[in-house]
């Protein structure tokens, strides 16, 4: 879902002629896989609804499966390796999910599903990775997090991040037309899936000190799905500071409509505490408007000089630096120049054929 699809449709849509790669792809019919030649699906309708029952049928069934398609590599982009790897076929994984590797982070979801969920998936991500015959990850800093975990290095390890759709990056403002329903007097926005890491509350925080240092005729604009438990905690914070016509929360937006909702923004935030590579922030650096970033690793890997960054348990440190931003003309032009020029250094054409000849490599070992 989300990210996941976004990440797999950009790989296979940049599948370079010259590997000669026949790739196999097990998703079910509602995934829109690219038309291309060596791309074939293989339906998997049924073990889509159901993760226990798609983690059974990946123990017993899926090693013969690829003994069936005399495959080379097994690729798990979605970082488990359910079941075992029939030799010689190499095994391919990568680590996306940071929460499970976050105590602090878990211990934010009350007792139950979520909280046993990131428990089992740390383990589970972490033994794919440490069995695997080769790890994509996605920052320095996720690797780092991973052999200290792991308390061994991974034996065999690339960096490759994600790269920026070329729709995100249309120069300038005008680029896309604002949708109708947008904040005529101008927007704030934190693009973003509600959730407890995610530090909505603190940024709802910060945007109402904003307002007692300043003339704050700009509203605050969240879109992105909700985790429902945090998502009620987010509404009653903005109640309890009497910010209903001010904070405007969306839901999900049409990936196709983000462009156009990032490159009209006076300032794009993006308030994370745990990331592996912040696909958000990329985007946002993209649409050439002034970015304000948490301040927590790996956000300066990704963003450099190109943000302005702020602690986001701090929303006192938010409300400074979006007072600094909105109210200095010459500053916004700046940031806006250096979130492009950064944003280059992320292409979906080079992260999708550095994936692809790590890949083809391990068929020839």
């Amino acid at each position: 879902m989300g990210g996941g699809q976004t990440y797999l449709l950009n790989l296979l849509n940049f599948l370079p002629d010259e590997f000669e790669l026949e790739v196999f792809v097990l998703a079910p019919d509602c995934l829109s896989l690219p038309q291309k030649a060596g791309i074939r699906r293989i339906s998997a309708n049924w073990m889509a609804k159901n993760p226990f029952t798609r983690a059974v049928w990946e123990r017993l069934y899926l090693p013969r499966l690829v003994k069936q398609l005399d495959a080379d590599v097994l690729f798990c982009p979605g970082g488990i390796i359910g079941g075992r790897v029939p030799t010689p076929c190499k095994s391919v994984t990568m680590f996306r999910n940071m929460v499970p590797f976050s105590p602090m982070h878990r211990r934010k979801y009350p007792l139950g599903y979520m909280r046993a969920r990131n428990w089992i998936l740390r383990r589970v991500l972490l033994g794919s990775m440490l069995r695997a015959d080769f790890v994509i990850c996605l920052s320095e800093y996720a690797r780092t997090v991973i052999e200290e975990q792991a308390r061994v290095r991974l034996k065999n390890a690339a960096i490759i991040p994600h790269g920026v759709p070329a729709s995100f990056r249309k120069p300038g403002i005008d680029s896309f037309a604002a949708p109708d329903w947008l904040p005529a007097d101008g927007y704030l926005l934190y693009a973003s899936t509600v959730d407890h890491y995610k530090a909505q509350i603190e940024v709802i925080q910060g945007y109402a000190l904003l307002r007692q240092k300043r003339k704050t005729k700009e509203k605050l604009l969240l879109v992105g799905a909700e985790y429902p438990p945090y998502g009620r905690k987010v509404r009653a914070e903005i109640e309890r500071l009497g910010l209903q016509n001010e904070v405007l929360i969306t839901g999900m937006i049409p990936y196709s409509m983000m462009p156009a909702i990032y490159q009209n923004a006076l300032v794009n935030i993006f308030a994370s505490e745990c990331e592996n590579c912040p696909n958000i922030l990329l985007e946002a650096l993209a649409a050439g408007r002034p970015v304000l970033s948490s301040s927590y690793p790996p956000m300066p890997e990704f963003a450099g000089t190109a943000a302005v960054y702020f602690d986001p348990r701090a929303p006192i440190q938010l409300a400074e630096a979006l007072a600094a931003t909105l109210d200095d003309p010459a500053l916004m032009s700046e940031m806006a120049r250096r979130a492009v020029e950064r944003s280059r250094d992320f292409d979906w054409h080079a992260t999708a054929k550095a994936t692809w000849l790590a890949i083809s490599e391990q068929c020839r070992q």
